[in-house]
């Protein structure tokens, strides 16, 4: 037995999972610009990390306490040193595979990046006509010695210019690059080569006709801004008006970092610090451009350039020409996104929206779609004299101001908006439709592992269940009753969910139950196993359990993309334990726990992840799946995954993504389960 449970640290697990997806930016066998996606969604991911975990790690180091646990001081400052060393690393990684790689096999192509290369005449020629007609409406020069009251924007793009003006006059000049009024990328075209030239590049070599006298330098810089909204966990008021007042403070939160160009001469660099208040935040030398998120819209036509697209199957189980209300009556359905269309799910609402049977919609709102068609039809309903209850999460974050946007018009269609406390999320996927049939009141539902949202669902990996068991419908509906008093679950709110697994209620004491069942049938010398696919893992209850599992034989397969603080492996404390990690054309997002349960699996998803704050600060719904055929789908489509010998990796005992040595046949997961689902039709 163990002396004591080890974890990963959760930011370096984290850092860890963006370098894997960066490592998709060097795998040859990927068609060119979804390498260059690759990189983009790695920069964005970092973006993030200093938006909302580098405050964190900062602050741990100060206060010396982990969600209530205390943290030893020089440790926390070890992680924050580690933190930063391996981001340095991932990003001389990043510029090699852009610089090394991907640049040169473009040009290969007859596609010149230009990347920090002087233009070719026809280049220049065509890029000084857009400056002096477009881009030039858009910049605004500061000059430093003079302008004390100017605030840097978060993540907006500025060249710092020393220069001598026509009196030979030192003078810093700050100069924005409107990257978010214009288009990062401009492409200019020859009969045989196309060049994308940098928006940073056009300013640049033409700042002659925006200053007057002799440039001595022009370096690029960024800030980035802690993201955390200042919400008392009790507030008191109107929780709609307070964040709306929150996020228009949020790009103006202290800096968490400082990039700059190389080269800059140490006395501007200090300069800017000071100007700016920047004594705080982790400076880091970069390299000419920043932001390079960018990439993601970059917009070519390059024959082979991107996947071959994977059409959305129609499942031949769901008939066209029968309400889908009546056949979810009938059998409960699963599809499966976004393999199968999001089509069903948006005709589940409509025909709700329309049916004159329907007496009332429930639903739960934490991502938004920015044009919903969901949403459209709530009002519709609400309109034509349905009762339509939404709840609203307005602390999603970087979606507040959407989806209180989406609240506002639901309000004034009709829709009976419900707002969640600030110190609990609501991050269930539920929705609830009530019929009259026959003098008595029917119930239908949706329960997924993803946000009722058609954008995210054509690149989000998820599992939609549609259901008229009455059992778990009617203690949905006991959840809605619930959340609509707006308060945290207290001793005397002690729902009984016997279906559902519900944080704040019972689904952390009901997955111990089932780790604890399955070390009985291990202790009793019956197969035991355990496999369970997520996004993060993190929370230490938990991850004890599942190392007391392997202690006893227990073997337990595990799935996780991000976060993973439990270490895999280990003699005496995980040695029955493995975890893949998988990434690939689309975001593995669902969340399945499978039980083997003696021979009988018992197969659960759900919105949770195993996270502190899914386990203590939001209600999350996980569902069983008692239908044998959809179990059984649910469970080839895990086996695929394990399997997966090509897009998976084996994370090691250093935090490190060992590459699986590929055996005969190859598995590449997602391709496999396309082909499976479009069999079944």
């Amino acid at each position: 037995m163990m002396d004591k449970p080890h974890f990963y640290n959760r930011d370096l697990s984290w850092l860890s999972f963006n370098e894997r997806v960066m490592d998709e930016a060097a795998n040859d066998s990927l068609p060119i610009l979804e390498r260059l996606r690759f990189l983009s969604i790695f920069s964005s991911n970092l973006d993030e990390f200093y938006r909302v975990r580098m405050p964190v790690l900062h602050a741990l180091k100060k206060i010396g306490e982990d969600d209530g646990a205390p943290v030893d001081a020089a440790e926390q400052e070890n992680i924050l040193q580690q933190a930063t060393t391996k981001i340095n690393g991932q990003l001389n990684k990043f510029g090699g595979i852009l610089r090394g790689q991907l640049i040169p096999q473009l040009k290969d192509r007859g596609v010149y990046l230009l990347y920090g290369d002087p233009f070719p005449d026809i280049v220049r020629k065509q890029t000084t006509d857009y400056f002096l007609s477009e881009v030039l409406a858009f910049l605004q020069p500061l000059d430093l010695g003079t302008s004390k009251k100017f605030f840097p924007g978060n993540n907006v793009l500025y060249f710092i210019i020393h220069l001598l003006d026509e009196n030979n006059i030192e003078k810093v000049m700050m100069l924005n690059i409107p990257s978010d009024e214009l288009s990062r990328f401009t492409t200019v075209k020859t009969l045989t080569e196309t060049y994308i030239v940098f928006l940073d590049d056009i300013v640049r070599y033409n700042l002659d006709k925006v200053f007057k006298g002799t440039i001595r330098g022009c370096y690029s810089i960024k800030i980035t801004r802690d993201a955390e909204l200042d919400l008392a966990d009790d507030y008191p008021g109107d929780i709609s008006e307070e964040i709306e007042k929150q996020l228009k403070k949020r790009d103006f939160g202290f800096a968490t970092r400082f990039l700059h160009e190389a080269g800059i001469p140490l006395r501007l660099l200090q300069l800017v610090i000071q100007q700016f208040q920047l004594q705080s935040a982790i400076v880091t030398q970069g390299g000419r451009y920043h932001n390079l998120k960018d990439f993601f819209s970059l917009n070519i036509n390059l024959p082979g350039g991107n996947y071959a697209p994977w059409p959305a199957i129609h499942p031949a189980k769901i008939s066209d020409d029968v309400s889908l209300l009546t056949q979810v009556k009938a059998g409960d359905i699963l599809i499966n996104t976004p393999y199968q269309s999001y089509n069903t799910i948006l005709r589940f609402f409509n025909e709700a929206a329309i049916n004159p049977d329907v007496t009332d919609i429930y639903i739960t709102l934490y991502r938004v779609a920015s044009n919903s068609k969901i949403v459209h039809a709530l009002i519709s309903a609400a309109e034509s004299g349905k009762k339509v209850t939404v709840m609203v999460e307005l602390k999603a974050r970087f979606d507040e101001a959407n989806n209180l946007q989406w609240a506002k018009k639901m309000i004034n269609a009709g829709v009976e908006i419900v707002y969640s406390i600030t110190a609990l999320k609501v991050h269930a996927k539920v929705a609830l439709v009530k019929t009259k049939a026959s003098g008595r009141t029917v119930y239908s539902g949706i329960l997924s592992t993803g946000n009722f949202n058609e954008q995210t669902a054509k690149f989000y990996t998820d599992h939609i269940l549609f259901t008229a068991n009455p059992d778990m419908l009617r203690e949905m509906e006991l959840l809605f009753i619930f959340l609509s008093k707006r308060k945290r679950p207290g001793a005397n709110d002690q729902i009984n969910f016997n279906f559902l697994l519900v944080a704040q209620f019972n689904l952390q004491t009901r997955f111990l139950a089932l780790i604890d069942r399955e070390i009985a049938f291990a202790q009793q010398g019956l197969p035991a196993a355990i496999t369970i696919k997520m996004n993060n893992l993190e929370e230490k209850v938990l991850i004890s359990k599942l190392y007391e599992a392997s202690q006893v034989g227990v073997k337990i397969s595990l799935i996780i993309r991000g976060i993973c603080c439990l270490i895999p492996g280990v003699n005496g404390m995980s040695e029955n334990i493995s975890i893949k990690r998988i990434v690939d054309r689309y975001l593995e997002h669902g969340r399945t726990y499978i039980f083997n349960n003696n021979g009988q699996p018992e197969v659960f998803l759900g919105s949770a992840d195993w996270m502190n704050r899914n386990i203590y600060n939001r209600i999350e719904v996980c569902f069983p799946i008692y239908d044998n055929a959809l179990k059984a789908e649910i469970m080839d489509i895990i086996d695929l995954q394990l399997a997966d010998n090509v897009q998976a990796v084996w994370l090691g005992e250093s935090l490190n993504n060992i590459k699986i040595e590929t055996a005969s046949p190859a598995v590449q997961s997602q391709l496999e389960i396309f082909k499976m689902l479009k069999q079944i039709g």
